[in-house]
């Protein structure tokens, strides 16, 4: 359950939207320059690519940490089990290391879902289980459902959007958060105050809004192409925001963009 914790695995490359060559060069300059944490999904359609590039570094298994996510439409006995042993194929590799369930189900039942991702577990083809846009009350509910403990629930988190009632229900069911759209596809860049508090730091903007998510408790997820921004999303660790600032930071989250809409995901929960 440490994996989100440990000081390699709090910052992980993501890789929606990349796909074919700029997946493959992504996923080598972010291994290159020190990642040890990928996450991808059957849903992004880039497990293979990351699995070449994976392999093409010649890190030890032990040393990396994969995660990958289930697709709605694998949440059926026949299909569920079969796709995962699919994305390891892909992966090139015998077991993710969190394996999680991409969306809830758009009927709201999660108690199915839930236990064909124990199963896989069970089986071994996953180290550890979480889920991602998960609200409280499914948080809540799924501790009764399944034995095993859940490690992450992957969800939309950063300064420009509310989420204290997620992160307290987070504490209170010992499920942590982890995070995607950290800088809000760049919205938080319209915001001067990341500049003001980088320039005491030493940092840019987009380090402080990473590093006032780590700061909350919750892991980070970043993608880029480039490797100088893939390089400095992973110089994160080295400043420490004071409580001040962190507060500063904070009052942002009263503008409640959120980017995950049912406008643009017709199945989404009803978030907190």
């Amino acid at each position: 359950m440490t994996v989100y914790f440990t000081k390699n695995y709090q910052r992980a490359f993501g890789t929606f939207p990349l796909t074919g060559e700029a997946a493959l060069r992504a996923v080598e300059a972010a291994a290159k320059i020190g990642y040890r944490a990928f996450d991808t999904a059957q849903m992004y359609q880039n497990e293979a690519e990351v699995g070449e590039a994976l392999a093409a570094t010649g890190l030890a298994r032990e040393d990396l940490c994969v995660t990958t996510k289930v697709r709605n439409e694998n949440f059926t006995t026949d299909r569920f089990i079969a796709s995962v042993e699919a994305s390891l194929d892909a992966l090139r590799i015998d077991w993710v290391d969190v394996l999680l369930l991409h969306w809830p189900p758009a009927d709201g039942d999660i108690a199915p879902s839930l236990r064909l991702l124990e199963e896989a577990r069970t089986r071994g083809l996953a180290r550890s289980i979480g889920i991602s846009n998960y609200t409280v009350a499914m948080m809540e509910a799924a501790g009764k459902i399944i034995d095993a403990p859940l490690v992450t629930n992957q969800v939309e988190f950063h300064p420009l959007l509310d989420q204290r009632i997620l992160l307290a229900g987070a504490n209170r069911t010992g499920i942590p958060l982890s995070a995607y759209s950290t800088v809000a596809r760049g919205e938080v860049f319209k915001y001067p105050l990341f500049d003001d508090i980088g320039a005491t730091y030493g940092k840019s903007a987009d380090q402080v809004v990473l590093r006032w998510i780590l700061q909350k408790g919750v892991s980070v997820n970043t993608m880029s192409t480039r490797p100088d921004n893939i390089q400095a999303n992973f110089d994160i660790m080295d400043f420490v925001l004071s409580h001040v600032d962190m507060a500063r930071i904070d009052a942002l989250t009263q503008t409640n963009y959120r980017i995950v809409t049912k406008e643009l995901v017709p199945w989404a929960p009803e978030w907190d």
